[in-house]
């Protein structure tokens, strides 16, 4: 019988004693490394004279950001000896529990380069057609992870509220500026980097440089995006805000969740090919207000995060602590499976019903967004991934910015 008594700290609830994500809370003496225990929060720093020595240092700080940069061998000896800690019998000392519904939502690591991909073959082929009707996938998406390098500054933790961005669009007789009138969203899987900086990371080596996994919220604005993508990628149409979950569950909680991707057309060259599978079983759900209007399935993403590591550093760029990449909207091949509202509405031209009755194509001021997961674990537990959720502002003046209202 464990010490802490929570009801939703059990194998059967995603956050019980197999998953136990990483956060960080406030203190009456500043911010501290803490683990979930089902709807509460664990601070470690109270109990770090229980970890032993190695670990009470990596934990000791106001973020993860000492633990990242621990490497492999620590977050495995640290997570065994948490699973050790939270199933014993009595609380060790200093060990007290924090309802997390009592928590403001604190960003846990500092980011360092952000790069998003575009690995579900389901989006990059619905949003293929819903541009160009007779279009066809260009031929590079099945040789290499598609990404672009985002703005690590406007990385937000979930639930900071998100203003609605202005900028460039077309309109009928040239440009306009204004708000955006097509604010979408995009239901991502996101990949927290740790352990020493390296280049060229082959894909046999992506979990020594991959600490924890957690949901992504890759805010879009559709009409700005599409006047300036031409030719180039994303730029304003995305920057100006990425929603992350506060929690970051290890990568270890995944073993069991392991699957093969889907196969490509051909094989893929030889530094993005596996010996072992990454593809990840996850189960993502998108709430729009009240009504929840897609479950993607992350199983059917084309490219693993190994594959997607190994083609961002094979250049030579660096692969570094805090560093974060994302999968790009996870789409599966239903309807219903379609990661963001761009491809739920079919470009705007298809009404979606929300459950208060109301009709929508992009998202209103004051609509929120929460987006959850979970994914098999040991023994038929399931493993959970913190929501990442955010609700949209209308635009305001010049540098308005959420944590200015």
């Amino acid at each position: 019988m464990s010490w802490i008594d929570d009801p939703a700290f059990t194998a059967d609830q995603p956050f019980g004693p197999q998953t136990l994500p990483y956060g960080v809370v406030e203190l009456d003496d500043g911010p501290s490394v803490a683990v979930r225990v089902g709807e509460h929060a664990l601070p470690l720093r109270p109990v770090a004279a229980s970890l032993g020595e190695r670990l009470a240092e990596v934990v000791s700080a106001g973020s993860l950001d000492p633990l990242l940069a621990a490497g492999r061998p620590v977050w495995s000896e640290l997570r065994a000896r948490l699973i050790e800690l939270v199933g014993a019998s009595a609380a060790p000392a200093g060990g007290r529990l924090l309802p997390l519904d009592r928590q403001r939502p604190v960003l846990p690591f500092t980011v360092g380069d952000y790069v998003d991909f575009y690995s579900s073959r389901h989006h990059a082929e619905n949003a293929t057609r819903i541009f160009r009707p007779n279009g066809v996938l260009p031929p590079n998406w099945t040789h290499q992870p598609i990404g672009y390098h985002g703005r690590s500054g406007t990385v937000v933790v979930s639930g900071t509220p998100v203003v609605r961005p202005s900028g460039q669009r077309r309109g009928e007789s040239g440009p306009v500026f204004g708000p955006t009138t097509a604010l979408d969203i995009e239901a991502e899987v996101g990949f927290v980097c740790g352990g020493p900086v390296a280049r060229r990371v082959p894909v046999s080596a992506a979990a020594e440089h991959v600490f924890g996994v957690a949901l992504v919220n890759d805010w879009s604005a559709r009409d700005i995006q599409a006047w300036e993508s031409q030719p180039l990628g994303p730029f304003l149409g995305k920057s100006f805000a990425t929603s992350i979950s506060a929690w970051i569950t290890p990568l270890e909680a995944f073993a069991v969740a392991r699957v093969a991707p889907p196969a490509l057309p051909h094989p893929p060259m030889d530094y993005l090919a596996e010996d072992q599978p990454w593809g990840l079983d996850l189960t993502l759900a998108v709430r729009w207000n009240d009504t929840v209007v897609a479950t993607p399935p992350f199983a059917e993403m084309s490219w693993t995060f190994a594959q997607q590591l190994a083609h961002l550093t094979v250049n030579g760029a660096t692969v570094r602590p805090g560093d974060l990449f994302a999968s790009g909207t996870v789409s599966g091949p239903e309807p219903r499976q379609r990661g963001c509202l761009l491809e739920l509405t079919w470009g705007g031209r298809e009404q979606l019903t929300l459950a208060d009755g109301t009709t929508r194509t992009y998202l209103a001021d004051g609509d929120t967004v929460v987006i959850t997961a979970t994914a098999p674990g040991e023994d038929g537990s399931v493993v959970g991934l913190a929501e990442v959720s955010g609700t949209v502002l209308p635009v305001h003046g010049p540098g308005d910015h959420p944590e200015r209202r």
